[in-house]
């Protein structure tokens, strides 16, 4: 009687030991995983995808970005696909807290260069054949350099770029930023570096570059900040993916933090009056691995 209860013990554990070591196999389904890149050597693009140049009486430098967000996320087709008829796989939380609908500033998902933006299983991703992204930035975090009496100074800039922002309290630093309302598209705040200065302002409406190659065939609404991007090969998504898709979004800050000279010495000088006129990408191009 004693062996049989023994033998017993002894299948069940290997029973046990089997289905631990099953568990401890499980593959995870594949993600489509999005992701950010800043390069500064990238292409500079107008409104249209056109190459462009820093307008004439302008400067403009490459800032060195710290953080980014978005509140949208769209697969397109083809150029003939209109803004929210291709596969949209993000929409941030927005709020009437404001007054105006906006985005919530307080639930926005914020990343640096490389970490993973968003993570969707491949399984809610509809198959289909896709040429463009669309991607609709909401905030971007950078440092740049000002120069204050023939002093040049580093500092860090937050400009919140998407079409309207429900913000209580934003900071930089130190530094806080009551702002409890609305702000529209070109808000921006700056803070120096290891000095007690900070300040903030608002960009003219309609000055921040958002590229769209495919404008003539599918146009984004005036003050939105929606890019768009062609993969260089079609992203073609079939249901049978095993392994994750990493979508890179590489975007152009060449020269993207903009202002109206009064100094004609390529340094941002605000003490003289020097505005900011221009802080949208310059450019996006999105690339993916499989």
């Amino acid at each position: 009687m004693k062996k049989i209860v023994f033998l017993i013990a002894v299948i069940f554990a290997g029973f046990s030991f089997f289905s631990c070591e099953d568990s401890d196999d499980k593959v995870e389904d594949p993600y489509l995983i999005v992701k950010f890149q800043f390069d500064p050597n990238q292409i500079r693009l107008n409104n249209l995808g056109q190459p462009s140049s820093v307008a004439p009486g302008n400067a403009a430098q490459s800032p060195n970005f710290n953080e980014i967000s978005a509140h949208y996320f769209e697969l397109a087709p083809t150029a003939f696909t209109q803004l929210g008829d291709g596969t949209i796989l993000y929409h941030a939380p927005e709020t009437t807290e404001g007054g105006a609908v906006a985005i919530d500033f307080d639930q926005a998902i914020i990343v640096g260069e490389g970490e993973a933006f968003l993570k969707i299983p491949l399984s809610e991703v509809a198959q289909g054949n896709y040429e463009y992204v669309r991607i609709s930035l909401a905030y971007q975090d950078y440092n740049i350099s000002i120069r204050n009496n023939s002093t040049d100074y580093d500092g860090r800039l937050t400009s919140f770029v998407g079409y309207n922002t429900f913000i209580n309290t934003h900071t930089i630093g130190s530094n806080s930023f009551p702002v409890n309302g609305n702000r529209l598209q070109g808000y921006w705040a700056f803070a120096l570096n290891n000095f007690p200065y900070a300040t903030s302002g608002q960009a003219p409406a309609g000055a921040t570059t958002v590229p769209n190659p495919i404008a003539s065939t599918s146009p984004i609404p005036a003050g939105s900040c929606v890019v768009t991007g062609k993969f260089n090969e079609n992203l073609i998504i079939n249901g049978n993916e095993t392994r994750d898709v990493v979508i890179t979004l590489s975007l152009s800050i060449n020269k993207s933090f903009e202002w109206r000279e009064v100094t004609a010495d390529g340094k941002y000088e605000p003490s003289i009056g020097e505005n900011v006129v221009d802080m949208g990408l310059r450019g996006l191009i999105p690339t993916y691995t499989k």
